[in-house]
This record gives structure tokens, C-alpha cells and sequence, in this order.
């Protein structure tokens, strides 16, 4: 089959969270058995990498009474077939979002979308939307392009990864930007809280829908986790279901090129050690003998950051040291800031991303925190139980479905992985540290942990399977048309 991937963001190209690494890395198992294309946008940071784009074509896009002139390129990478919207008055920034125009932005890419697979001339089986940047392109092919060869037989799968960020608009830019008639919004078909949605729309005009995990599934289904989609949902929940993501083979301290010292599980123990030596050393925190632990993240209040502001402190004068790597909120950002000013020999915080201190971290560190408000899925507690690092999470989402929690009280030696809160609270938060400290004096436990956490399997293989078996139900439907 022919699978378009449409998204904000891959690697190799451009990452700002774990959308990348989930486009790229399923993309990349599909290969097995389908030819797999993926569409991104010309951000300045793609075009000012080394790979050698090959100029496709050109075709003026209209919003209504905008004119854009969007330029397309193609390169192949991995295997996979890599296809850019460029256009410089909307790509040409330092940032991939968070600007005030990103609606508009991004309705430019969606429509530019249909442009280009008319110019390669590839009929699709599948495409495959993520997320809300382009969740209008099911409707714009349905509604405008029904009778079109090329997207005669197309079925639409639509993936959630975050339901928070819902592509919210005033309803007049329903036909302002998308050319689309006010009676879609009268219908409901698009209309969300007095706006419109490009989520919704998407969930509306799929075939299928899915997010990243089975928890996050029946979370999105209630009135407490749907973020206001609970009712859109329901009426689809047939059509509706989660799959866990995976993480890439790459991600194997035993051949991990990014870490100062690779590592197998039966010599875990020196390697985690080397490892953490190395990073203490070259940031210059003082005495490696303390517990570490670590965290990769975009700093947002859905990752609960705000409780680790709160404990942070207590945290280093129990006899921690904190390691933090991420950017996101200025306020949050400035908090931990002041903390490793505060801290310099016990804290680190290394604002932005840089790919080998994270996966020097993975390999570093103790524990590895997650106390996250709400997350789909996450990828940190799989790359964490890879690494002999243990997981604190918070009991939500893809962190139920893949971390058995320790239970101090009545111990679970053959089977936890790591260590688990549910209340969203400071307090609570601080019981699992306590936990954790009095876990770190008791090797014998510790161990146990990590080696349960060695035997899990989270690659791509079976998440793949289950989106290979969900296409081939689709295309099994092939004589139907949109």
C-alpha cells in the first residue's frame, strides 16, 4: 500500500517533542511491507540542513483572498519518501510553532497538501494525519475533491497524540482560511465550542481514529479526560481505539554511539556507573555516591514540572542530585534556572535539547521523573527501563500501560518496573521520592527493579503490526468510496 504520513514534525529532520520520534520510527517499521511517504514543512532549519532536497514543483495556494505561492521538495531518507511544503512568509522562522498565526500556517500547509499529490500523481491508500496541523484534510478531499482519481479509494486513519492542542478557530475561518461553506459549521460536522476545530474535523471525517495508548483511549472517552472531545468520540467509539506507542532499536545502551559508555544488562552496573562518573565530571556536580535522578522533557504544565519546582529542593538537601534537560514555559524555565544557581554542585538544568546529553542521561541516571498531569503515552519510561534507569510516574495514561508500579507495603519483586503515584499533588509526589530515596539504599531491590524493567519489549514491531492490521481493514473496504 501507498501511506502518506502527515505531520508537524520527524526526525530526522525536526524534533520539539516525541511526535518526531512516533512519525519517524512507525514510518520506519512499515517499510517492511508498504511504501511509505511523509510530508512535513519546510521549516529554516530543514532547509538549512546538508540533505540534498530535489525541487519538485510549484503551485499558488489560495485562503480565500490569500495568495501563497507553496514550493515542493523530495528527498529519501531511511527508505522513506520525505516531501516538504516550503513557503517562506510561513516556514521561514526560528521556531516550528507557537506563533499567534499557527492557524493560519498551518491551514496554508494542509491545503498546499492536495497540490502536491496531484503533482507527484500517487493515488494513496492510506493517509495517515497526526495531530491537529493538518486535521482539515480529510474534509477539504471529501468535500471538494470526492470525484478526483487520485483520491477515489484514499481512507483517512487520524491519530491523537495530544488532546489538549485542538486547532481551535473562530468559525469564520472556517471559509476564510479552508474555502469551505458556513454550512459545515451549521451541521456540526466542524463546530467546537463556538469555533471550529481541526481535531474535531479530523475525528469527524476519519475512518479511523486512534491514539497512543489503551489507557489514553477510555481516559478520552470520559468527561474528566476527553478535554471536551468525550462526545465526539462516543458517537465514532467503533472507529476508535489506542495503540501504545513504540521506541526505536537506536534507543540500546549495548550499541548506543551517544553515550560515553556502552553497556549490556549483565554488566549494567559498571556501565551505569561510568556513565555517571562521566556526566558528574563533565558538568561539575560533586559527589556521584548521591542518588540521580533525571529528566528530558518539554517544560509544560501537562509534564507536571510545577511539582517538580515544588520538591526540587527538598529533593537536593535529602541527598540528590537533579539532572533537567528541556525548554518550554519561560516562567518554568526561569524556576529552574534559579534552582541550579542555587544548587550548582547537586542540579544541572540544560536549556533546550541536545540529543547526546539526553541519551547520557537516560544512561546516567538512577531514576528518571515523570510526573506528568496527563500523557498519552510517553516515550521516557521505555527508554529509561532500556537503560537500568528507574521510572517515577504518575498513574495516567501510556504510563499505566507500561510501567508495573513497586509496592513497597506488599513487595512485587518478580514483576515492578518502577515506581508509580496517583494524586496530582506535591505531597503526593514527595511520598514516591521518599520511596525512592529508601529504594536507592536497598541495592539488593533496586536491582530487582531494573532487571524486571531489562525483559520489557516496547519496540515498534507490535505497535506496527497493530496500525499494519488496521490499513488492511480499510483497504479490505477499497471499493467503497470516500
Amino acid at each position: 500500500m501507498n501511506i502518506l504520513m502527515v505531520a508537524s514534525e520527524s526526525l530526522p529532520f525536526v524534533k520539539t517533542g516525541g511526535l518526531a520520534d512516533v512519525v519517524f520510527s512507525l514510518s520506519k517499521e512499515l517499510l517492511h511491507h508498504h511504501r511509505v511517504l511523509i510530508v512535513l514543512p519546510m521549516y529554516e532549519s530543514i532547509s538549512k540542513t546538508n540533505a540534498s532536497f530535489s525541487f519538485l514543483g510549484s503551485s499558488d495556494v489560495y485562503l480565500s483572498w490569500r495568495k501563497q505561492t507553496a514550493s515542493f521538495y523530495y528527498v529519501e531518507e531511511s527508505g522513506i519518501h520525505y516531501y516538504f511544503v516550503a513557503n517562506d512568509y510561513y516556514f521561514k522562522r526560528d521556531r516550528a510553532y507557537g506563533y499567534t498565526d499557527d492557524g493560519e500556517r498551518f491551514a496554508f500547509f494542509t491545503l498546499a497538501i492536495r497540490h502536491l499529490i496531484k503533482l507527484i500523481n500517487m493515488s494513496l491508500d492510506i493517509i495517515h494525519i497526526h495531530d491537529w496541523q493538518a486535521g482539515m484534510l480529510p474534509a477539504l478531499i471529501q468535500e471538494q475533491e470526492r470525484d478526483h482519481p487520485l483520491f477515489e479509494y484514499t481512507k483517512f486513519v487520524f491519530t491523537i497524540h495530544n488532546p489538549a492542542f485542538q486547532g481551535w478557530l473562530d468559525k469564520a475561518y472556517l471559509s476564510d482560511f479552508y474555502n469551505l461553506p458556513n454550512a459545515l459549521y451549521d451541521s456540526g460536522k466542524v463546530r467546537f465550542h463556538d469555533g471550529i476545530s481541526t481535531l474535531k474535523s479530523a475525528i469527524v471525517y476519519s475512518d479511523k481514529i486512534t491514539t497512543v495508548s489503551p489507557t489514553h483511549a477510555k481516559e478520552l472517552l470520559t468527561e474528566e479526560g476527553g478535554y471536551g472531545l468525550h462526545h465526539v468520540l462516543r458517537y465514532v467509539e467503533d472507529d476508535f481505539s489506542g495503540i501504545l506507542n513504540g521506541i526505536d532499536d537506536a534507543w540500546s545502551p549495548d550499541i548506543d554511539p551517544l553515550i560515553h559508555h556502552t553497556f549490556k544488562q549483565a554488566d549494567h552496573q559498571e556501565g551505569k556507573r561510568k556513565n555517571k562518573t562521566f556526566l558528574f565530571e563533565q558538568f561539575k556536580l560533586t559527589d556521584r555516591n548521591r542518588p540521580l535522578f533525571g529528566l528530558v522533557s518539554r517544560l509544560t504544565w501537562q509534564k507536571g514540572i510545577d511539582l517538580v519546582l515544588a520538591n526540587i529542593a527538598w529533593l537536593i538537601e535529602q541527598g540528590a542530585t537533579v539532572v533537567i534537560l528541556g525548554s518550554g514555559e519561560a516562567s518554568l524555565e526561569h524556576e529552574l534556572r534559579h534552582i541550579a544557581d542555587r544548587f550548582p554542585q547537586h542540579c544541572l538544568f540544560y536549556y533546550g535539547y541536545a540529543e547526546s546529553l539526553a541519551h547520557q542521561i537516560y544512561a546516567s541516571s538512577d531514576f528518571f521523573l515523570m510526573p506528568s498531569l496527563f500523557e498519552p503515552c510517553g516515550i521516557s519510561q521505555m527508554i529509561s527501563l532500556r537503560y537500568g534507569t528507574i521510572p517515577i510516574v504518575r498513574k495516567t495514561g501510556g504510563l499505566v500501560d507500561t510501567i508495573i508500579p513497586w509496592q513497597p507495603r506488599n513487595p512485587n519483586l518478580d514483576s515492578a518496573t518502577g515506581m508509580m503515584f496517583e494524586t496530582y499533588s506535591s505531597h503526593a509526589f514527595q511520598e514516591v521520592l521518599k520511596e525512592a530515596l529508601a529504594l536507592y539504599a536497598q541495592p539488593k531491590i533496586k536491582h530487582a527493579l531494573i532487571k524486571n524493567g531489562f525483559k520489557q519489549h516496547h519496540g515498534w514491531q507490535v505497535s506496527a503490526k497493530h496500525y499494519d492490521e488496521l490499513y488492511r481493514s480499510l483497504s479490505m473496504n477499497k471499493n467503497a468510496k470516500i
